[in-house]
């Protein structure tokens, strides 16, 4: 089992950046890929982002290409989700999820651990 802790969330306004953290400890040495999502309506939660543990593919919803960036440490210990030109429609919990597999896929269900989430408000 993987634990994964969030953290660098907080208010900011419209334009704005923030860097969202993911901490993992545990079994990290089964870990294939790290996500990043976050709720939507209608859908039990949206992919964000995501990388693959060697750091080698990343992946990114339409809604955020371009100005957001995940990217992980050298310890592969922690994974960032750098956030930029952020617009109010980006508030929400933000939750990182680990999966073993190593399929960078955008699926919920397919990811294994999760952490409790960090909060982002965008005001506009």
């Amino acid at each position: 089992q993987v634990q994964l802790v969030e953290s660098g969330g907080g208010l900011v306004q419209a334009g704005g950046s923030l860097r969202l953290s993911c901490a993992a400890s545990g079994r990290t040495f089964n870990t294939g890929v790290i996500g990043w999502f976050r709720p939507a309506p209608g859908k039990e939660r949206e992919f964000v982002a995501g990388i693959s543990w060697s750091g080698g593919s990343t992946g990114y919803a339409d809604s955020v290409k371009g100005r957001f960036t995940i990217s992980r440490d050298n310890t592969k210990t922690t994974v960032y989700l750098q956030m930029n030109s952020l617009k109010p429609e980006d508030t929400a919990v933000y939750y990182c999820a680990a999966r073993r597999g190593v399929l960078l896929t955008r699926t919920p269900s397919l990811f294994d651990s999760w952490g409790q989430g960090t909060q982002v408000t965008v005001s506009s």
